[in-house]
């Protein structure tokens, strides 16, 4: 929807089912529309499009476009943002480390995100930017010699090509985020501010990598990573990295106490990898790859300085606190106040909680219209404390 200062918000549809175009339009119908009756219904409706690369394949021939075209229309919505973290099936199977494959080091990668840009480039209105996600090149323990970082960084180049041409033949303004992630292979800002000095050392002075490459910075990441938002986004905007969309979700935070470990297990589901980051009282950082890893490993909880767990699994921007874990709301409302103070820090927000079907029973008590719109009313009222929305 769209909000003061140009900003659009959207929820992602990675929340539903949906591996071939025919899945994704159902829930499209089924879902978002009922959505948008709950929150937006008589102003146009912003999507959050997530598409594999079947569904992609599917929606770009043109009868097909031309269909999803007038749909949107009809129903007064319209698409900004395109996820293409997860190139293949996301539900209702084992994913774990798989969702980054085929990763950057892969010209199948680079087809698939060509081709998301060639389709938003159709779908998003005159005077929007559009924006596609991504994954921040690999996961680390794919990355195995310097010939592999070296794919990585030609393959995000020719994209960046790819996008600054459809930019000039379409009019449209369109950038692709990189979404550093917990073990990803770049993960805090300090390495993806590396690997993008990594690019520019590559391309000096060529302005097309500031303009259509950038960051999507997802709260829930980097507040796994024990970082500030403040000192984050500063660090990126000093320098001159693209804030290209803000992901807007919840990690858990706990105490590694006995009973608190035992709580934790209902979160271990086979489906998602969700990787734990362990703050010591020294300042010592302890990152396992999984949460089942870190519940069995002794060091992680054993050592007596091992203060804080933050781990990564997207909760409802509306959970409250328990009496066994926090939810990372701090992060959000921190980079919400820098919004605040400057709302053209980035125009596109986008609530993604993909994790609906694997939720401990008392974070699932709704259907999943019902907890998309207690998202959306948790968000707008954040935003309306902020100025950023007339509602409230």
């Amino acid at each position: 929807m769209k909000l003061n200062h140009g900003l659009h918000l959207a929820y992602c549809t990675n929340i539903h089912r949906g591996e071939d175009w025919r899945e994704t339009f159902d829930a499209l119908k089924n879902h978002t529309l009922a959505v948008r009756g709950r929150v937006c219904p008589n102003q146009p409706y912003a999507i959050g499009l997530r598409l594999s690369n079947q569904a992609a394949q599917e929606l770009s021939v043109p009868a097909t476009l031309r269909e999803f075209q007038q749909w949107l229309e009809h129903n007064q919505c319209y698409v900004f943002t395109i996820n293409g973290f997860p190139f293949g099936r996301f539900h209702g199977g084992r994913v774990k480390e798989r969702v980054y494959l085929p990763d950057w080091t892969s010209p199948e990668r680079l087809a698939y995100t060509n081709l998301l840009f060639e389709l938003l480039a159709r779908l998003v209105p005159p005077g929007i930017e559009g924006s596609v996600s991504t994954l921040p090149g690999s996961f680390k323990e794919f990355i195995t010699g310097p010939e592999q970082e070296k794919a990585i960084r030609d393959h995000l180049w020719r994209c960046v090509e790819h996008i600054a041409k459809l930019s000039e033949d379409t009019g449209r303004k369109l950038h692709l985020g990189l979404e550093p992630e917990p073990l990803g292979w770049f993960e805090t800002s300090a390495e993806t501010i590396r690997f993008f000095e990594s690019l520019r050392a590559e391309h000096p002075d060529d302005p097309r990598l500031n303009e259509h490459l950038g960051v999507n910075y997802d709260t829930c990441h980097l507040a796994v990573e024990f970082e500030e938002p403040e000192d984050a986004i500063a660090a990126l905007q000093k320098n001159g990295i693209k804030i290209s969309k803000l992901h807007l979700s919840s990690a858990l935070k706990v105490r590694p106490t006995a009973r608190v470990r035992q709580a934790l297990a209902a979160f271990a589901d086979d489906i998602y990898l969700h990787q734990v980051v362990v703050r010591t009282g020294g300042g010592k950082r302890l990152v396992y790859r999984d949460l089942a890893p870190a519940l069995a490993a002794r060091a992680a909880f054993e050592n007596p300085e091992a203060t804080e767990w933050r781990i990564h699994f997207h909760i409802p921007l509306h959970s409250p606190r328990t009496d066994w874990y926090e939810p990372t709301a701090d992060h959000v409302l921190g980079v919400l106040d820098l919004l605040k103070g400057n709302p053209k820090l980035c125009t596109h927000l986008e609530m993604e909680t993909y994790t609906w079907e694997v939720l401990p029973p008392e974070l699932k008590n709704r259907s999943v219209v019902d907890q998309l719109a207690a998202e959306y009313e948790w968000t707008l009222a954040r935003l309306a404390e902020r100025g950023l929305t007339m509602r409230g």
